[in-house]
């Protein structure tokens, strides 16, 4: 049971349902960091954004990315580049100096730009403000698992400026 008082959606649709005033700022980072301009995929987005939150242990939203970066085809879990990104978003969940002069040349050497980089720094950090927000809250989760394909059909789709539920 949720912290306080929600309409019946899991995760943060019911967060951004019941608190309009910052459902369209935080929708507007998620669209910006997982579909705006980059040089990685949408799914390789997605991938460090679920990523992040498996390892923070938020279930929502590590089982929602993953299964939006499934429904965007995927990303190359054996691809070097990402992988070294991986680390580099794993030091950040953990804390952002955590992230060394070793593992940036990794990820350069792996073929990472510094936009790229950027990018996964910048969505390693919001995605660990997400997921406090939805796990400091108790928020539910979905009755039935299939509502994580759903949901990530329709993300996968529309992106994140739509409404939520």
């Amino acid at each position: 049971m949720a912290h306080i008082d929600l309409p019946p959606l899991p995760g943060i649709a019911g967060l951004l349902a019941a608190h309009p005033h910052t459902a369209g700022p935080l929708n507007q980072l998620a669209e910006a960091l997982l579909r705006g301009p980059s040089p990685l995929t949408p799914a390789q987005r997605e991938t460090i954004a679920a990523h992040v939150s498996r390892e923070n242990g938020c279930e929502f939203c590590a089982r929602t990315h993953g299964a939006v970066a499934r429904e965007l085809g995927g990303a190359d879990a054996t691809d070097a580049a990402l992988r070294s990104l991986l680390v580099i978003a794993d030091r950040v969940r953990v804390d952002g100096r955590s992230v060394s002069p070793e593992d940036v040349a990794a990820a350069r050497e792996a073929g990472a730009g510094d936009r790229a980089i950027h990018d996964t720094v910048l969505i390693a950090a919001a995605f660990s403000m997400f997921n406090r927000y939805v796990d400091g809250l108790a928020t539910a989760l979905p009755a039935d698992a299939a509502d994580y394909d759903r949901h990530a059909r329709a993300l996968a789709a529309g992106g994140y400026l739509q409404s939520p539920g």
